[in-house]
């Protein structure tokens, strides 16, 4: 077995020749450094974007609750009423109208929402009014258990002009879902009628940013599931039928594709036999096209770059049966051709990330743990990520696996060479390559614990993070922990100060199948390095988990090292917030007080643990 340089790493997904998932598809003609065609839309009046920034500072300062708010939200929207299309598809008023309703009550938003309904085509397909409509669905959640209800002068309420939306969508499914501003209309309409919003969706930033450049978060205000009317979930089932009837464009089309993606999603929540069905339209559908020359027509489109992100949601949906079936129909025997494929290996992952029955696990460990080496050398490290996942998350083939890996790095012989897994698994490299070692075929040479003392630590991958916190939650790890208690002070600080490598810290601290004893030997060469820890940025978030659950003596030890040099802590920014946290001032200061204290802290800690049962 020959040794290879270093594993190569993918850390990202490439596609040759893809642009940005948004991206238009259309092609720049000649003409295309041309003055740009005007715009057809309505631009608003300049003093409307006067008067609309006035409004919004003023909302700033009014309080964050109340009538007063509420009440210039309201006069605010009205007095925009008659030119909310202009406003809408105009970049300034967009940012401002999202501003906006963030915060506004029911009645103003449903008359927002009925003035731009009538010119949903212009609206939803305009770069920044689709955002606007986007704002506006997302809101709903809001008012979840009065979207039925009727404000006094509004001629609809919430729900009939969702309904109506839904209804103008599924007439011009196609059309919509073709469009790149369309498209996102349609995916936020899909995930309000289920009364789910994605997780991929929450993280992604709608529109260009606020005028200060604070726009919060989805993540921050935005729930994943909130309740709907049975009228929502019947329009979410009619639109499922509507993507079968075009199966073949929301297949093939790359922006399309994304909405039967989402679609997959929130059925799978919510109507689960609607998933099914889908599900097996699309591999019905795709098990009918060009047959491949060494299998499963599907091998062909696992190969697309479209196709392909599909059927990664099509696997991720599945239930247990229909994903064994999947397999034994179409890809037992080419796994090993997916793993080393530029773009196959994609789906392969994710179809490793659905499994969860020990039946399916065991026929794709036969076939992939042969190669393991090979695929890691080919630059596909996600591969083996995911199989380690599904060998954590099933619970079986765990010692399998691990020996794999030792002998995949080169550390499994001789037994002596097994201490040095860590930094091999975190680095991503060979044991030759790692320790600068001549080639050796025949007898691997016994590993030298003062040389593997005096090298740095390497620098930590992702890839080689994400390993090692899969393998420090199987049941039976021993060597991995054996060469966790091997590491110097200095390598365990680098470990903890590396943006990678801090997370596997995070996975010895919260993992159950490793023991007190066992993670107070792994963190005790740290003492003598809490001062260096607290003025990194990485490094203070570790140092934050371990104080979280160290003994009240534990606690005298961190404090006492870091008093020391406290005024070095509290001149650095992170070394100032673990003083806080640690109460430092206290500790130097008053040092009764600071006992007293923490050992109520510790009180309340160990009372918790008993209620939990931990």
């Amino acid at each position: 077995m020959g040794v290879r340089p270093q594993f190569p790493q993918k850390p990202g997904r490439r596609r040759p020749g893809g642009g940005g998932r948004g991206q238009a598809r259309s092609a720049q003609g000649p003409d295309s450094h041309s003055s740009p065609a005007p715009d057809p839309h309505p631009r608003p009046a300049p003093e409307t974007l006067t008067y609309f920034r006035r409004a919004l500072e003023a909302l700033k300062e009014a309080p964050e609750t109340g009538e007063e708010r509420e009440l210039l939200i309201q006069n605010v929207l009205k007095e925009l009423e008659t030119q909310a299309v202009a406003l809408a598809t105009d970049r300034m008023g967009s940012e401002m109208l999202q501003e906006l309703l963030t915060s506004s009550p029911p009645g103003p938003l449903s008359r927002l929402f009925a003035a731009l309904l009538p010119h949903l085509r212009s609206v939803a397909c305009h770069r920044s009014g689709a955002h606007v409509l986007q704002s506006v669905l997302l809101q709903l959640h809001r008012f979840s258990g009065a979207l039925a209800k009727k404000e006094d002068g509004d001629p609809e309420t919430l729900e009939e002009l969702v309904l109506k939306l839904a209804s103008e969508v599924r007439d011009a499914l196609v059309l919509y879902s073709g469009d790149t501003h369309g498209s996102f209309v349609v995916r936020t309409l899909l995930q309000v009628l289920g009364g789910t919003i994605l997780e991929s969706e929450i993280a992604r930033p709608r529109g260009p940013q606020t005028l200060d450049k604070q726009r919060p978060t989805a993540r921050e205000w935005k729930p994943t599931s909130f309740e709907v009317p049975s009228a929502f979930l019947n329009c979410l089932q009619e639109l499922s039928s509507c993507f079968l009837k075009d199966i073949s464009v929301f297949i093939t089309d790359k922006v399309s594709s994304f909405c039967l993606q989402v679609a997959l999603q929130v059925l799978h929540r919510k109507l689960p036999k609607a998933c099914t069905c889908l599900c097996d339209s699309v591999i019905k559908y795709l098990s009918t096209r060009n047959s491949a020359a060494d299998g499963s027509p599907l091998l062909l489109f696992l190969r697309d770059q479209t196709s392909s992100r599909l059927l990664e949601q099509v696997f991720l949906v599945s239930e247990p049966p229909q994903l064994q079936s999947l397999f034994e129909e179409h890809f037992q025997g080419q796994l090993q051709t997916l793993a080393s494929h530029p773009i196959a290996n994609f789906p392969l992952q994710r179809l490793l990330d659905a499994i969860t029955t020990p039946e399916l696990l065991s026929q794709v460990f036969e076939e992939l743990s042969p190669a393991l080496e090979a695929v890691l050398a080919q630059g596909h490290p996600g591969v083996v990520i995911a199989l380690v996942g599904a060998c954590r998350r099933v619970g079986t083939h765990q010692a399998q696996i691990l020996q794999l890996l030792l002998e995949a790095f080169h550390c499994a012989e001789p037994p002596s060479r097994q201490v040095a897994c860590v930094p091999l698994f975190g680095t991503l490299t060979a044991y030759e390559v790692y320790y600068g070692l001549e080639l050796e075929e025949d007898v691997p040479s016994e590993h030298k614990m003062e040389i593997a003392t005096a090298r740095p630590l390497g620098d930590v991958t992702v890839p080689g993070s994400l390993l090692l916190q899969h393998l420090l939650h199987f049941s039976n790890l021993s060597p991995v922990l054996r060469s966790l208690t091997s590491m110097e002070g200095p390598q365990l600080l680098a470990l903890a100060q590396s943006p990678a490598g801090s997370h596997v810290l995070d996975a010895v601290l919260t993992s159950s199948t490793v023991t007190k004893k066992q993670r107070r030997r792994i963190l005790q060469p740290l003492k003598g390095h809490y001062v260096a820890l607290a003025c990194s940025r990485h490094g203070s978030r570790v140092l934050d988990a371990i104080w979280n659950g160290a003994t009240l003596g534990t606690r005298k030890e961190i404090a006492a090292e870091l008093g020391e040099q406290d005024q070095e802590l509290m001149r650095d920014p992170f070394g100032h917030h673990v003083a806080r946290n640690v109460g430092l001032s206290t500790f130097l200061k008053r040092r009764g007080d600071w006992e007293q204290q923490q050992g109520a802290v510790a009180k309340r800690r160990k009372a918790l643990s008993t209620i939990l049962g931990d």
